[in-house]
């Protein structure tokens, strides 16, 4: 491998570097995003839990339990402000606002990472591209055309294996990384429809005079 990375030359150390990153994001997005940890099994037992007993009697939760429900996972915060705002007599317009606040926040941890993800798949053959043009000049070198010498066949295979080795990391790179992305992607999306179904089910056992309208 080493031997490898000495034929493909310095263009292919960025390459290498880039492929590190993307590898790191992928191994913490799809631990991250799956369902047991966006939605743990005691995290919508406790929201629902705490909204019957909110219905029956609004004294019976306390601020220390709708809290500690909101550290639970990256989605019970959303949960958490929809008891808080009921708690705290909110309207349900004004409910609304904030949890569009919280939803936004609870976005973005959903797609952290998934645009540096999309930015290593698009510039890995850019990189590798650069790669190639870099052994070209090389062999165009090695030929005698820019500065008269004689060829240089082993300079003539390096630059050979410089254009050839980055061009391949290049796809090599980009091609899982954008498959991955879409991949990613698409769990992110389906987490965020849980997010909203189930805080909509919520909204509408706190707030049901809202959706009889």
């Amino acid at each position: 491998m080493y031997s490898i990375l000495l034929s493909a030359g310095w263009p292919i150390w960025p390459l290498l570097i880039i492929s590190i990153i993307g590898l790191a994001i992928v191994l913490e997005r799809s631990w991250y995003l799956r369902q047991t940890h966006i939605f743990p099994k005691n995290c919508l037992e406790t929201a629902f839990s705490l909204a019957n007993q909110m219905v029956k009697e609004k004294s019976a939760v306390s601020e220390l339990q709708i809290a500690q429900l909101a550290t639970i996972s990256p989605a019970s915060p959303l949960l958490a402000c929809t008891l808080k705002e009921k708690l705290l007599g909110s309207s349900p317009d004004s409910a609304l606002e904030e949890l569009q606040a919280t939803a936004q926040a609870t976005w973005q941890k959903l797609d952290r990472y998934l645009g540096a993800l999309a930015t290593i798949a698009t510039i890995a053959p850019l990189l590798g591209l650069f790669g190639t043009v870099v052994g070209m000049i090389e062999i165009f070198g090695s030929q005698g055309s820019i500065n008269g010498a004689t060829g240089s066949p082993q300079q003539l295979a390096h630059g050979i294996s410089v254009a050839l080795y980055n061009t391949a990391f290049g796809l090599l790179i980009a091609i899982p990384a954008l498959a991955a992305w879409r991949g990613l992607r698409a769990i992110a999306n389906q987490r965020q429809r849980e997010c909203e179904e189930f805080t909509r089910q919520l909204f509408k056992k706190l707030y049901p005079s809202d959706f009889s309208k």
